[in-house]
């Protein structure tokens, strides 16, 4: 497992998380989570280990 997963559904990073906030002067990416989920692009049950 990669540890610095953190969104198995779209393979964001913790390295993603800093890149995004340098470039944006703070991290958009759970905004774009948040929508994806809603518009349910989520499979976080089959690709999570967890099942969340």
């Amino acid at each position: 497992m990669n540890k610095g997963l953190i969104c198995y559904c779209f393979g964001y990073t913790t390295e993603d998380i800093k890149q995004d906030f340098l470039a944006n002067g703070r991290s958009l990416i759970m905004a774009r989570i948040i929508d994806d989920k809603k518009n349910e692009k989520c499979h976080c049950e089959s690709t999570n280990p967890k099942g969340r």
